[in-house]
């Protein structure tokens, strides 16, 4: 674990207003959800759940011809189709058409994937005004954070904490009150979409037999971004694509559930190209860019390829006891929960953060949870074998190799074994709790590991002993 990641951990751990906000935004997303999925209200949920993960594994397995057939579908109603291999050629279109057409204000509403290519920092060093228009994410925007969580991005910020943003940022009176807050931003927020010249959408599903690019949401930022200025750009990860429409009947049902709770969004918008003929609303320009980033890496690894799966509803995050202890920030890019140690080392390499994938407990409610069915106990030991093995390639582990080395010839060893037992036990004061924490060996790798745990001290006789006087 780097010391970054562990700093990150500590103040977190260490913050008990943040610990209680984590825990409540949370835990409401939790019962949300339970309440929802409840066989009265949604029968075949686990039917649904394995209908989506046997859906995405097929579109997953048949990629190629699946982006093929949306892009014809794209073009066919008059809009393009940009492929972009990683964040600086999807970040450079967005800002070659934005000199081209002479913009100055974008407007953007809540996506993951432009987080991931951090479009909005880049076009603000080109001198591009960019205005997130989700009330969380304007809320970060204002704090020059990142996403706390990949649904909720501010779930971390009391109404407090940004009453005072508000005042400071925006020049406002100091308003608590949760509505008010919202009226506050929506009005300037409302001013910045009608000036706007370029609005910039992610995508929840891209639909490949008809081209469309369907976004959900609940506060209609994303309906204003797509249809009041006069370009329209879609960003979205090529693992957003699903074959048909009848399929997003499938999806539509888990992720509102998932995510929130609902059974559906408030707004669904089915995107298909510019406005047409006398339509009055629309974009005059749609253009979608398609981000590799590392996904087609992921292809050639028939186990670890379901990570794309996801839908990036967040439930994985709401029900990890590590998540919910240390927080979105403690992780070292934009995907935190267990969604995120999965997909970090795959993206950016084991070596980006090694110990993301040890930030685990295994305990499976990521898995139980998660919409698509992706086994992510199971990636993770795979990724932390990957972990240790380039560590080996660097010569690094080496003493933790030699111990578990030694340990195994002692458990080999019966009589030895019960001597090196003996011997702890001598040594060893009889009553003091918390012994190895002070004695002379505690150190390097034990000292870590000891530090949030201990060991009782040593029976006076062993098991073997006690069986033989018996």
């Amino acid at each position: 674990m780097s010391a970054a990641f562990d700093e990150k951990i500590h103040e977190t751990l260490t913050d008990p207003k943040l610990q209680l906000a984590i825990y409540k935004a949370t835990g409401r997303l939790v019962e949300e959800r339970r309440k929802s999925i409840e066989p009265d209200v949604c029968p075949d949920y686990q039917e649904l759940r394995t209908h989506a993960h046997a859906i995405k594994r097929h579109t997953i397995e048949h990629l190629d011809h699946y982006l093929e057939e949306f892009t014809r579908q794209v073009e066919a109603h008059g809009g393009q189709v940009i492929f972009s291999k990683d964040a600086e050629e999807a970040s450079d279109f967005v800002l070659s058409l934005a000199k081209e057409r002479r913009a100055h204000l974008i407007v953007k509403s809540k996506s993951m994937t432009t987080e991931e290519i951090d479009l909005s920092e880049r076009l603000e060093h080109h001198q591009l005004e960019s205005v997130e228009t989700d009330l969380g994410e304007y809320i970060i925007q204002l704090a020059h954070e990142r996403p706390y969580h990949i649904v909720a991005p501010a779930l971390h910020k009391t109404r407090e904490q940004v009453a005072d943003l508000l005042t400071e940022r925006l020049g406002v009176p100091r308003e608590t009150v949760i509505e008010k807050q919202t009226m506050i931003a929506r009005a300037v927020l409302r001013e910045k979409f009608l000036a706007a010249d370029i609005g910039i959408s992610g995508a929840n599903f891209l639909v490949a037999d008809s081209g469309t690019v369907v976004i959900v949401e609940n506060e209609g930022n994303a309906r204003l971004t797509t249809s009041a200025p006069r370009i329209h750009i879609a960003v979205a990860g090529i693992e957003k694509l699903i074959p048909r429409a009848q399929d997003l009947a499938v999806f539509l049902k888990l992720l509102g559930r998932s995510a929130t709770g609902q059974r559906l969004t408030v707004y669904t918008s089915f995107l298909s190209g510019p406005k047409r003929g006398d339509e009055i609303d629309g974009p005059d320009e749609f253009y979608v860019v398609l981000l590799d980033n590392g996904r087609t890496k992921l292809l050639a690894d028939r186990g670890k390829r379901q990570s794309l799966y996801c839908i990036r509803c967040g439930a994985c995050l709401n029900h990890c006891p590590v998540y919910r202890k240390i927080g979105g920030h403690s992780f070292p890019w934009v995907y935190s929960g267990p969604i995120g140690a999965i997909l970090i080392p795959q993206f950016l390499g084991v070596r980006h953060e090694p110990g993301l994938p040890f930030a685990s407990s295994l305990c499976g409610a990521c898995a139980e949870v998660c919409p698509v069915k992706i086994d992510i106990p199971r990636i993770l030991l795979e990724l932390r074998s990957e972990v240790k093995k380039a560590e080996a390639r660097e010569g690094a582990g080496r003493l933790e190799r030699l111990a578990f080395r030694i340990w195994a010839w002692v458990m080999r060893h019966p009589r030895i074994y019960e001597m090196a037992g003996m011997a702890a036990a001598s040594l060893a004061p009889s009553e003091s709790a918390g012994w190895v924490r002070h004695a002379p060996f505690n150190v390097g790798p034990l000292r870590a590991w000891l530090s949030q745990r201990d060991l009782p001290p040593p029976a006076a006789k062993s098991f073997r002993q006690l069986w033989r006087e018996r």
